[in-house]
């Protein structure tokens, strides 16, 4: 169909009116880098894993018997999960040998202490004796030089026989003098012998008694008791009383809980994170929706490896800022801490 020329007039002049009441196309407005002012600095945050441990905790261990090396028999053990305090009985052993050889060592110990008392009080009467007859040989030999004064009012035999007996009474003073002394010497080795003898007693004595203590184990601090895990019957299991254990078995573990924190590995490129008192957040994998507060306390300087790996990590601890029943000791957690980047405050 062909159109009119005052039609495609039309048509022309209503393009031209619409073409002229459009708004302008925007245009889009560059903003360099430079003009858009300083950025914050950058912040990361370091992802760690480590274990829940107690600020405060002991160890106890089958005790060490002196002179036995044998296997010691469990007679009491406390619960897992007891609360103690300090010098409660936390484990016993069966103390009947070590007591029988206590009371068999003490009534040595007292026999042995009885004889040095009656062979000292033997050795003062022997040395008083003693004295009194050098006493009475000096007498002697006093009433002897006076009756040589005499030698001029009496007969050449007389004389003769004064001299003789002045002269014997001088020997026999000086014999006891000198067998005195070889007496105070011979007395005095045998009551050292007595003393060592009931000194050697009373180490056989200390050591039975100290075995019998050793053989009931105290807490040494307050805290909650967890058993540790013992071979027994072919298999590991919690200790039980008949157990019959080797020295040096771990067999407790005394753990302060008011006190925790966790011990964590720090790999060589996170290092920098690690600010003096830097705050970190806690989750603990058993408990997920539990949430504990925590700060550094102590990192390694030295960054160490396992054995045949090449990765290097660093140690650190944070402690935690208030105490939960739920942390309990080896329980795995999770610690995310913000360190402030570089040129930040």
């Amino acid at each position: 169909m062909q159109l009119s020329g005052k039609t495609v007039l039309w048509c022309a002049l209503f393009a031209f009116s619409a073409s002229c009441g459009r708004s302008p196309a925007p245009v889009a407005q560059v903003v360099h880098a430079a003009d858009a002012g300083p950025r914050p600095p950058a912040r990361h945050e370091v992802h760690l894993t480590g274990t829940i441990q107690a600020v405060h905790f002991f160890t106890v261990a089958t005790p060490q018997i002196g002179g036995q090396d044998g296997r010691v028999t469990l007679t009491r053990i406390i619960s897992s999960g007891m609360r103690v305090k300090t010098g409660d009985v936390l484990a016993e052993f069966d103390r009947t040998k070590e007591q029988d050889n206590a009371r068999d060592a003490k009534a040595k110990f007292d026999d042995l202490a009885h004889q040095v008392e009656q062979r000292q009080a033997q050795n003062r009467a022997d040395a008083a004796k003693r004295a009194s007859d050098l006493q009475a040989a000096e007498a002697d030999l006093a009433k002897a030089e006076l009756e040589l004064r005499k030698g001029p009012l009496l007969s050449e035999i007389d004389r003769l026989k004064n001299e003789v007996k002045a002269e014997a009474a001088r020997e026999h003073v000086a014999s006891l003098k000198k067998s005195s002394g070889f007496h105070d010497q011979a007395d005095a080795a045998a009551v050292r012998i007595l003393e060592l003898q009931r000194d050697r007693q009373k180490v056989s004595l200390d050591r039975a008694l100290s075995n019998a203590d050793k053989l009931q184990i105290h807490a040494p601090l307050d805290g909650m008791v967890a058993l540790e895990n013992v071979w027994r019957n072919n298999s590991m299991g919690k200790p039980q009383e008949g157990d019959q254990l080797w020295p040096g078995q771990p067999l407790i573990r005394l753990f302060n809980p008011s006190e925790m924190e966790v011990r964590a590995q720090v790999g060589e490129p996170d290092d920098l994170a690690l600010i003096p008192g830097c705050r970190a957040t806690v989750r603990l994998d058993a408990y997920p929706d539990l949430v504990f507060e925590a700060h550094m306390v102590s990192a390694s300087p030295v960054a160490s490896s396992a054995l045949g790996s090449p990765i290097k990590t660093f140690s650190a601890r944070f402690r935690l800022d208030k105490s939960d029943p739920h942390l309990l000791p080896d329980l795995s957690a999770a610690v995310v801490l913000e360190p402030v980047a570089k040129g930040g405050s």
